[in-house]
């Protein structure tokens, strides 16, 4: 039995090694998938920084931050220069973390107040009280939509729903902006690969 366990072993890590030049696959789909997310975000912020300074400013309907001006700069370059470094493959486990600070507050003082949802259903895992209360919400916005309006047009790429604002999307950057911490940019597919072996061959 043991000798047969060692065999299989054997095996699987033979077959692994056909498959360990693609390991920057991984690295690269999720450069890939954050990409477009961090550079809206930061445009967004760009294109309105000055109601980005006073949401980050204002204590009763925005985060209430000390130095809104410097958060909003820092959060604007944190997104957009992260976007592109991300792109490139170029600084990935160092432009990681202030991306991963900027998740931190964004699950703290925004979505956790929430719960998990990002969007309310109530026969979802994780669904809370505000949760519970949107459904009587989503269900008298149908009615009106179907009364008075072309329900069927409006619904037909996609079911009628309405945002919860959770911390699911915002945790599942935060994890795979971690992941990419451990990870690097990935072998291959990234500025960090081809710099690092430059490096390797200047200090042999």
């Amino acid at each position: 039995m043991k000798y047969l366990i060692n065999s299989v072993l054997q095996r699987y890590q033979k077959c692994l090694q056909h498959f360990k030049h693609l390991d920057g696959m991984a690295a690269l789909a999720l450069r890939i998938y954050l990409v477009p997310i961090f550079w809206m975000a930061g445009q967004n912020k760009l294109m309105h920084f000055n109601d980005t300074v006073e949401w980050f400013a204002n204590p009763d309907w925005g985060l209430g931050l000390p130095f809104p001006t410097l958060m909003a700069i820092l959060a604007t370059s944190a997104e957009l220069g992260g976007a592109i470094l991300l792109a490139l493959g170029l600084f990935t486990r160092l432009i990681s973390i202030p991306l991963i600070i900027t998740m931190l507050v964004a699950i703290l003082t925004v979505h956790l107040p929430n719960g998990w949802q990002a969007i309310a259903d109530a026969h979802a895992p994780f669904a809370n009280a505000q949760v519970l209360a949107s459904t009587e919400k989503l269900e008298k916005a149908r009615e009106i939509l179907q009364n008075y309006g072309n329900y069927d047009w409006l619904t037909s790429s996609g079911s009628f729903v309405i945002l919860n604002n959770g911390i699911e999307f915002a945790a599942t950057y935060l994890i795979m902006l971690l992941a990419l911490l451990v990870l690097g940019g990935g072998r291959y597919l990234s500025l960090d690969y081809w710099l690092s072996q430059s490096l390797n061959r200047f200090n042999k």
